[in-house]
């Protein structure tokens, strides 16, 4: 269902998660842009991808590609400096004694929202649209339902407008993203997400699956793969004997 009165901006890194979310975007509203943060991760590779999955996804759908603005690519290297994980420097990924992975970049998702709707506040853009979830995730903290409900709270009350953040896979497991790639873009779509969408935490594209490019291993690849094998599975069921 589109709504032609407002205009959105994705949180798009060019994975599987923000691939689905600018498609569901692009479903809904008159006019998308999209944004990414350069913040000295590993798998800056992402940058790249997500370029290719703009080209792509216009290629494959006119209307969408009628309806997507502008790109916007912002500089937030102080993340690699104020926080030294294995997303953004050269370390084993493990889990630490707080009982999350040190793939956890401190206030990441945080300062991707503000800076997000301080960008959307100039193109007068008033939905913000990112691929945050807690169901199949790595527990992290910024990516919680009552986190990004709180931040719109302090995003509305600090710009003194209307921004709504949308977060359409908060309550989907990978197995369902996939499913909703499925149901918003058909095989196109899917294979969009397979062959030029980016998730790997180690920048990993030597080697394709059938769920994609990636080391198939690291927390990303795991989730990305499990959910492809039991979407995979569950679509192989639906279908009719013979």
């Amino acid at each position: 269902m589109q709504n032609h009165q407002r205009r959105a901006l994705v949180l798009f890194s060019g994975g599987q998660d923000s691939t689905t979310c600018l498609a569901w975007a692009l479903e809904r509203y008159a006019h998308v842009e999209t944004v990414a943060f350069d913040y000295g991760q590993r798998h800056r590779i992402e940058l790249d991808a997500r370029l290719n999955v703009r080209r792509e996804l216009c290629a494959r759908r006119p209307d969408w590609a009628a309806r997507l603005g502008e790109d916007h690519l912002l500089d937030l290297s102080v993340l690699s400096q104020v926080g030294d994980t294995a997303l953004t420097s050269d370390r084993q990924i493990e889990m630490q004694a707080n009982g999350l992975p040190n793939t956890f970049v401190p206030g990441r998702n945080l300062m991707f929202l503000t800076v997000a709707a301080a960008l959307a506040y100039r193109r007068q853009l008033d939905v913000l649209v990112g691929g945050m979830c807690e169901t199949d995730f790595s527990g992290y903290p910024d990516c919680r339902d009552d986190t990004i409900k709180a931040q719109q709270v302090v995003l509305g009350l600090g710009l003194a407008t209307r921004m709504t953040i949308e977060t359409p896979l908060m309550w989907l497991d990978k197995a369902q993203t996939w499913a909703l790639a499925q149901r918003l873009g058909g095989d196109a779509l899917v294979e969009t997400v397979v062959e030029h969408s980016h998730t790997c935490y180690l920048g990993e594209r030597g080697a394709r699956h059938d769920w994609g490019y990636g080391c198939g291993t690291c927390p990303a690849c795991a989730l990305r793969k499990a959910g492809w094998e039991r979407w995979v599975a569950g679509a192989a069921a639906d279908l009719p004997p013979g």
